[in-house]
């Protein structure tokens, strides 16, 4: 009898964790390469369907130390030197821009990007209410979407930008392969 209920626990047991992994090995993924105005990789951005939400791990270098605004901006073109081709900040949900702002947040605006003295920076934000999947609020919507990172620090209020400066990086966000 002991033998039998170890044998289906074991079963069990191999039978969850299949099935999770075969669920993970499913999660919808993309992916930006982020470059600079002189068209050099400077670092990638990595998306992962979440539930409330896109998670998006952006790791950088070779840019300035300090704060800079970085956003999801609504065109997946990023035509340097000015990036101007990504177009405004990525807004399904028709909402003012900041999160201070009682009347925002765009779906694309994040915390401020803290760049090291070395130049690199890493940080993992949500897209909330952003999906990798078909839909009205879909990152991967006919014309794409792109990570666009800016000059100045976002002062989380000002419409439509946040007054956060020149577009000095600029990542088209694609299926990850």
């Amino acid at each position: 009898m002991m033998k039998k209920w170890r044998a289906c626990a074991v079963f069990s047991a191999l039978c969850l964790s299949s099935g999770t992994a075969h669920a993970m090995s499913h999660e919808m993924k993309a992916r930006a390469d982020i470059k600079d105005a002189a068209g050099k990789s400077i670092g990638t951005a990595t998306l992962t369907e979440q539930k409330d939400g896109v998670k998006v791990k952006l790791k950088v270098s070779g840019l300035a130390a300090g704060k800079h605004g970085f956003h999801i901006h609504e065109t997946g073109t990023c035509t340097p030197p000015d990036f101007k081709s990504a177009g405004g900040h990525y807004n399904p949900f028709k909402k003012h821009h900041g999160m201070e702002n009682p009347a925002g947040k765009h779906a694309g605006d994040f915390p401020n990007l803290e760049v090291k003295k070395d130049g690199t920076a890493e940080v993992t934000v949500i897209a909330t209410g952003a999906t990798l999947k078909k839909g009205p609020a879909s990152l991967l919507k006919p014309g794409g979407t792109a990570i666009v990172i800016h000059a100045d620090p976002d002062d989380y209020k000002t419409d439509p930008a946040g007054n956060a400066g020149d577009r000095v990086a600029c990542g088209v966000i694609a299926m990850d392969k």
